[in-house]
């Protein structure tokens, strides 16, 4: 009532007022344009003056008394009716506002009106601004400090009881910030250490190599073979032996580790018929001890192998079955210092230029290998805490952290952890206490079986895809996001770039004033801070096999953490590459998600922006053009002779103008129109659902994404079947190529079908 007066005497008193709020054509860019409007009070003071009075005084030196009263009668009684009609109007409005509970006493004086419990209008309640203010007086360097001494941990490994009790502690927290929890338990299948050990002897020494690391779901089995040093075991590691005319076959392969991920290693040695691998951190690659042991998994996947997309509540009630991305040779890391012993005795010919490390090895540099992993089930479970949406509650913005690691993890799982449980914290108390109210859910989840491969991740995916497919609308990855301090780096899909950029020039680096833009993008700031997104990341299932749109970002150095994926992953050592400065590198990895998760709940529209996928398709069409006209000129013969490329050229350019048309849309749309919003929200959404391949079993090609996924079906597959013909590969088969070349060129022109709206509108455009 208070307020209602106060309000009242205001406007009559002619003080200034003003609001804002989004322009209603928000730029898919990413710029906020804002609009100052004036109240109706501001409008009468200015006419104040020189008013409707004058002209009905004739004599205007001296007005006839009566006519005055008269006047002044008038514009009392009306000045009476407005008084009371207003009062009216506060005395409900505020009314309602106490009965379903209103905000602190702050976020009224800040935001100059009372919160509604729940938004009935598409615009923001609060300016964004604001919001970026509360987050920022609530993320702070001492937050840190309690919370890297609650979830430091020396063993939890997934499934164990050290997992569990952190995952209770987790919980507890959540629950304490008023979050509604619960959880989700699977039964997976993973390789553990063996009982006895894995072992290797080299020229036949009289005593062997006992390395206490291993790799999950290396084949378990004894392997003999003559050592050939592979560099870092990429593709083109392979390409320039093969172009040596080096026999790969049956040869244990020696490869740095870096660059690419265990996996692919293993995957690349495994097409060449190579008959294992052997894994070890160059001094040149690792600043750490020689005697460093490096843990891992080489399933060229994510999930449970052993339940390839199905999820892994109940394993008894799915076929006996396993992922085609399972290794079929044993792999095994070994420490610089065995490998030292191995390269010392080297013979063979001479590396290839460009190459670091020893000659190559040659027939007589026989070594023997004993992989012995045990193979078996473990019971994990993954966390959930939601703050729930006000205008579209069943629309979720996921964040998450792997919450298991090899040893100590510090770097790995408790710096995503505290991120985590301090967000969760941050923007409950902003929802409580500063009148903040999301537009959407935003779901924290705390993962299991990271470690071998995103498994609790991918699993809940898998349980859960048709309830998310229309609903989760992003994911925020946590892990490892801090492993230096002078360098930036993200990994996304190509619909969040813009929202990447504008965050990047809210957040300051770590002590300083200048932007994390200003700081590290340079002169072209995709090239610098963008990096792809790794298989070994969550937000790659969330990417690549569920479409849903996903990040993930590190603070890093020139010369990049090395303790990820060992046992000696701690404060201490993450300390010495932040220059002991790790609270305030976590604050501002915390400001970057949070400023982005904020943004993508806040907003009218998601904050995805299109046009960066059309600019992708089109590079990828242009690049298969190119290598189409290549190949014609050079092997006509072989090269089907009425494939054209047209069909694609036109789904190409029809998705453009789909983007194009449904950005008019946006512009032209009143974003006070809830149902509007929604339903363009809706379209936003299938964008990157439509990438995923429907013409490929989750079960033979889980990551279905054309563009960014793996397997035949992608645009890099077709790309890679055109060089096999280009070289006269034996891989090159015509007719799958005409298939793979007509399923790819549907795809795309299903993704502008889509956005293009309703069946009707799309028929008459055809």
């Amino acid at each position: 009532m208070d307020q209602a007066r106060s309000t009242i005497s205001k406007i009559f008193n002619g003080e200034p007022h003003s609001y804002t709020r989004f322009n209603l054509t928000q730029n898919m860019e990413g710029d906020d344009s804002h609009v100052e409007m004036k109240l109706s009070s501001d409008v009468d003071e200015e006419a104040g003056g020189n008013g409707v009075g004058e002209h009905l005084n004739h004599n205007r030196n001296n007005p006839p008394v009566a006519q005055k009263r008269s006047w002044q009668t008038t514009t009392l009684i009306i000045m009476a009716a407005v008084a009371l009609f207003t009062l009216g109007i506060l005395i409900g409005y505020y009314s309602k506002g106490k009965k379903d509970g209103p905000p602190t006493t702050q976020a009224s004086t800040l935001c100059n009106i009372a919160l509604p419990d729940r938004e009935t209008g598409a615009a923001p309640i609060m300016d964004w601004t604001l919001v970026k203010s509360f987050l920022a007086k609530r993320i702070t360097p001492a937050n840190f400090e309690s919370a890297f001494s609650e979830f430091t941990s020396g063993s939890h490994r997934a499934g164990s009881g050290g997992d569990q009790a952190l995952a209770n502690k987790i919980q507890k927290k959540l629950n304490a910030y008023g979050l509604t929890t619960w959880n989700d338990e699977h039964f997976v299948k993973v390789q553990d250490p063996p009982v006895g050990y894995n072992k290797f002897v080299f020229k036949n020494a009289s005593k062997g190599e006992y390395p206490r690391s291993f790799l999950s779901y290396s084949a378990s089995k004894n392997v003999t073979g003559a050592v050939l040093y592979a560099f870092y075991g990429e593709e083109r590691d392979f390409s320039e032996l093969q172009k040596a005319q080096i026999n790969m076959n049956g040869k244990v392969m020696l490869v740095r580790a870096g660059r690419i991920s265990f996996a692919e290693k293993v995957a690349n040695a495994a097409k060449v018929n190579a008959a294992a691998v052997l894994i070890y951190p160059d001094p040149d690659d690792f600043e750490f001890e020689d005697t460093t042991e490096l843990f891992g998994h080489v399933h060229m996947g994510s999930g449970d192998p052993y339940t390839p997309g199905f999820p892994s509540f109940n394993h008894t009630q799915f076929p006996p079955t396993q992922s085609s991305g399972l290794p079929t040779i044993p792999a095994q890391t070994i420490t610089a210092q065995m490998a030292s012993s191995i390269i010392m005795q080297l013979g063979g010919p001479n590396k290839p230029v460009g190459w670091k490390g020893p000659t190559l090895g040659d027939e007589n540099d026989i070594i023997s290998l004993e992989v012995n992993n045990v193979l078996t089930e473990k019971k994990i479970y993954n966390l959930f805490g939601v703050i729930k949406g006000y205008v579209e509650p069943e629309k979720y913005l996921v964040i998450g952290a792997r919450r298991d690691a090899w040893g100590p993890g510090f770097a790995s799982s408790t710096v995503g952890t505290s991120i985590l449980v301090e967000l969760a914290r941050s923007i409950s108390e902003m929802v409580k206490h500063d009148g903040f109210r999301p537009r959407r859910s935003i779901i924290f989840a705390s993962w299991s079986g990271g470690e071998y491969g995103s498994v609790g991740a991918t699993e809940w995916l898998e349980g859960y895809l048709t309830s998310l497919n229309m609903k989760a609308f992003s994911y925020i990855d946590l892990d490892g996001v801090v492993a230096g301090g002078n360098a930036f780096k993200v990994a996304a899909s190509p619909l969040m770039y813009s929202l990447i950029k504008d965050t990047l020039m809210e957040v300051k680096v770590p002590n300083g004033e200048k932007s994390l833009f200003s700081q590290y993008a340079g002169g072209n700031w995709e090239t610098n801070i963008l990096e792809s997104i790794s298989m070994d990341s969550a937000a790659y299932p969330f990417l690549a096999f569920s479409g849903i749109p996903s990040l993930s970002f590190r603070f890093t150095s020139d010369r990049a953490y090395p303790y990820m994926g060992t046992i000696m992953d701690s404060r201490d050592k993450l300390n010495k590459f932040t220059s002991n400065q790790v609270a305030q590198v976590v604050e501002k990895a915390t400001q970057f998600a949070g400023h982005m998760a904020l943004r993508l709940v806040h907003d009218h529209l998601l904050r995805l922006d299109l046009a960066h996928y059309d600019k992708v398709i089109r590079k990828s069409v242009s690049m298969i053009i190119s290598k189409v006209k290549d190949v014609k000129s050079k092997q006509p013969q072989q090269f089907p002779q009425n494939l054209t490329t047209q069909f694609l050229i036109t789904a190409s350019g029809w998705y453009g103008r789909a983007v194009r048309s449904l950005m008019t849309q946006v512009q032209n749309t009143n974003l006070e129109d809830v149902e509007m919003c929604r339903i363009l929200n809706e379209r936003i959404m299938t964008v990157e659902k439509n990438f995923l391949s429907p013409y490929m079993s989750p079960l033979d090609a889980p990551f279905r994404h054309i563009l960014l996924g793996s397997g035949p079906h992608t645009f890099k597959s077709l790309s890679s079947h055109l060089e096999a013909l280009k070289s006269n590969s034996a891989e090159w088969d015509a007719g799958m190529f005409r298939t793979q070349f007509a399923l790819a060129t549907s795809t795309i022109q299903g993704c502008a079908d889509s956005l293009t709206g309703d069946i009707w509108v799309l028929k008459m455009k055809t």
